[in-house]
């Protein structure tokens, strides 16, 4: 599922009276709370259905597999998500 098909499904689920452009900012609000959450709080925590969380990953020493040489990579930051107890139970 992309964004599209995300707004397509939150316009079906409000029904008739949604509007393709209510539900667009409606799915837009929402990613970009989760958004503001993560680069504030560092976690956002939605329960049944999961948390983000902002994680560091170390700098370490990679390979070009072209030349077999070393190459420094740097410290790095990401969003892991962990997926709750109910969405796991239904999986």
């Amino acid at each position: 599922m992309n964004k599209a098909n995300l707004i397509e499904a939150v316009q079906r689920e409000l029904g008739k009276d949604c509007s393709r452009a209510h539900a667009e900012r409606s799915v837009n609000a929402v990613l970009s709370s989760i958004e503001s959450g993560l680069v504030g709080d560092k976690v956002v925590q939605l329960v049944g259905f999961g948390t983000f969380q902002v994680k560091t990953r170390k700098a370490r020493m990679g390979r070009n597999p072209q030349t077999g040489e070393s190459i420094p990579i740097k410290e790095s930051r990401t969003v892991g998500f962990k997926v709750g107890q109910s969405l796991k139970d239904r999986l």
